[in-house]
């Protein structure tokens, strides 16, 4: 298809998403303790956090004011934090959205994934999966702060890469110490039985606001690209290698993803986060687009008459993103490159490819 046509087309898929904002992913920011100190985490989460864990009920309480007829939809509720496997209910917790008749799943960098945890997970109704390698050994266990991170991670992997009732990647955060390694990287997951890779890169908040290692020059960025391009080409290839939602990619759309960019927070993705307040995914500045709090609002009243800020990116016209040839297909990039004032945007990844 002509890129100007696709590029149009959806267009209007994504104005017609923005319209109709039909909820169909929850994530809940269910702890903020970890057992590990990475390098790049958003949430600059402790292994002590100073956040109390969000009691299930209270979740429950505000995930109920979800209508059934939204929830008889494919509807997931993913578990992030912080490592959700730090909550002693998890199976709880599982159990209960399973008994709600949704889909869950979790997030987690699976250094206490071990077979018995996933008997006790799949028991529970766990469909989905996310874990992360980031790097071979030093690399991975460098990043994450905590020597055996990366064995216990492939452990984990090799347990749930063969249970083909798990919807499972695994992601890759690619940065300057392991750009050099994705080959490597990609031929472990391979002979682990992995399916799906999906690699993202970071962006300047949190721990790794200040790291310069975490961050990747435009050179780079477009060898990365390269990279994926080429796993996805190769006719070979058993491996559904991706690039993430984060920005627009001018040439590269299509090339590295199954579908052009679109950022869906706040379009069919929301979060109910640590402390109790309603934004669009976890990774989002919530001190600037937190939308109100389970604490005080009804859910899903929020869900349907507040994220103007989300469906409406008009907003986002500022700062570099004033007059760019392809904002109308890029809308100033993700939400989660806006934050603090919001005068101009973090990260323009269509210009790391020009």
């Amino acid at each position: 298809m002509i890129p100007a046509v696709r590029d149009f087309l959806f267009r209007l898929f994504r104005e017609n998403e923005a319209r109709e904002h039909e909820l169909n992913y929850l994530f809940w920011e269910c702890t903020t303790r970890c057992n590990l100190r990475c390098r790049h985490c958003g949430s600059d989460c402790m292994s002590a956090s100073a956040d109390v864990d969000m009691p299930l009920e209270d979740f429950l309480k505000a995930f109920d004011t979800i209508p059934k007829k939204t929830l008889n939809r494919e509807f997931s509720v993913v578990l992030t934090g912080g490592e959700p496997l730090l909550r002693p209910d998890i199976e709880e917790i599982g159990k209960a959205l399973t008994k709600r008749g949704v889909s869950w799943g979790m997030v987690s960098n699976g250094f206490f994934y071990d077979e018995k945890m996933h008997a006790k997970l799949m028991g529970a109704g766990m469909r989905m999966l996310t874990i992360s390698l980031d790097g071979l050994e030093d690399e991975h266990d460098w990043m994450r702060g905590r020597g055996g991170s990366f064995a216990r991670a492939k452990e984990a992997i090799a347990i749930v890469a063969k249970d083909k009732r798990v919807v499972f990647d695994v992601v890759t955060c690619v940065n300057k110490k392991n750009i050099s390694q994705l080959q490597q990287i990609h031929d472990i997951l391979a002979s682990l039985g992995v399916w799906q890779w999906r690699i993202f890169t970071i962006i300047p908040i949190g721990r790794a606001k200040d790291d310069p290692d975490m961050h990747l020059s435009d050179d780079e960025f477009k060898y990365l690209m390269d990279f994926i391009q080429a796993k996805r080409d190769h006719p070979e290839s058993k491996m559904n290698v991706t690039f993430s939602c984060e920005g627009y990619l001018g040439k590269y759309e299509t090339k590295v993803r199954q579908t052009p960019y679109i950022c869906r927070a706040g379009l069919t993705i929301g979060s109910i986060l640590i402390d109790g307040r309603i934004c669009g995914c976890p990774n989002i500045d919530r001190d600037a687009f937190s939308q109100g709090s389970i604490y005080k609002d009804n859910f899903f009243d929020v869900w349907q008459n507040k994220f103007q800020v989300f469906r409406d990116r008009s907003w986002a016209r500022r700062g570099k993103c004033t007059n760019c040839p392809v904002f109308k297909n890029c809308l100033g990039n993700g939400m989660h490159n806006w934050h603090g004032s919001c005068d101009e945007v973090i990260n323009c990844h269509y210009h790391k490819t020009l």
